[in-house]
């Protein structure tokens, strides 16, 4: 196993075990997420700036989002979505669970695929309606798990919104090919901070500094730098040496091991229904995502699809 490997699971890992580390910040979601997007835009800032002085150069000479402004335009788009994505999402964990509501963010790819058809001029497959379908089926195990009186309407619609963001950031991201690796990924976290800042400042919840030491500040911490910041840091600089199939693939281990998780620690639900919807909406969402790249290695940029696709985690 290489090195740059071990670094991809390590930020896998990490990712899968955010909301595991959200639950138990006492923070309303969307000050969660605004500490998470702060806390992890500064590290990232941190990092590009350092090596850009290790380089010798300028900073603006260094960065390609300087020569290409509208890219880096429609990173900070996508970023936004991205933002507020995690707001929908964090809520959803903690009216649905973290295991459900992953699994319905993972929805965002497939998302991307149905629409592909008016976005990318592609057309759809029998491949793909079919890893469509397992997912849809898989959806339905899922919610219907435990009958209609354990349904939380409300977290399973935060849940869809999360995963249309998510395919407005997927969408947003490939507009951007020359923008790559930790540049695009700080572009998007300062820009899903300042999303995420605006609607707290709208929403009236801007926590002040003794609700977040009170809140449990290592827990805010974790998330932010390490799980965050770290995550995307290992995440990015092992990408350039991976084979873009094995990053798709693998990439669904985070998905799983967030279901393993929260079943293993926060003790929530999964029956022989649940699990075998989870396997068919990892499974369908998975292969959609990998024919989709196939398809689209002419039309998109192969890798910053799933560079940036880390930041949905």
């Amino acid at each position: 196993m290489s090195r740059s490997f071990k670094k991809y699971l390590a930020s896998l890992l990490l990712f899968g075990s955010n909301g595991i580390v959200a639950s138990s910040i006492t923070l309303a979601s969307s000050q969660v997420v605004l500490m998470r997007t702060f806390l992890g835009a500064l590290l990232l800032t941190l990092v590009l700036f350092v090596s850009a002085l290790r380089r010798g150069g300028q900073l603006r000479q260094s960065l390609s989002s300087f020569q290409h402004p509208r890219q880096a335009a429609s990173l900070a788009i996508s970023g936004a979505a991205l933002g507020i994505g995690w707001i929908f999402l964090f809520a959803a964990y903690r009216l649905i669970g973290v295991g459900v509501a992953t699994l319905a963010y993972y929805t965002g790819p497939v998302i991307v695929m149905a629409l592909s058809p008016l976005l990318f001029k592609e057309h759809l497959t029998p491949a793909k309606l079919l890893g469509f379908a397992a997912v849809v089926t898989g959806a339905f195990l899922v919610v219907a798990q435990g009958g209609a009186a354990s349904i939380n309407l409300g977290g399973l619609a935060l849940g869809g919104l999360s995963a249309v963001a998510y395919a407005v950031m997927v969408v947003f991201s490939k507009k951007a090919p020359d923008v790559k690796g930790i540049e695009a990924a700080t572009i998007q976290l300062v820009a899903s901070f300042a999303a995420v800042a605006v609607c707290t400042v709208a929403m009236g919840q801007v926590p002040d500094v003794s609700a977040v030491a009170a809140s449990n500040l290592p827990a805010t911490l974790m998330l932010g730098l390490v799980n965050t910041g770290i995550g995307c840091y290992l995440y990015f600089s092992a990408m350039g040496d991976l084979p873009v199939q094995r990053v798709a693939v693998c990439g669904y281990l985070e998905p799983l091991s967030a279901v393993v998780l929260s079943a293993l620690i926060l003790g929530e639900a999964m029956g022989p229904a649940r699990i075998l919807g989870a396997a068919l909406i990892i499974g369908g969402a998975a292969s959609t995502e990998i024919l989709g790249q196939r398809s689209l290695r002419e039309l998109l940029p192969r890798r910053i699809g799933h560079a940036t696709a880390a930041l949905a985690h």
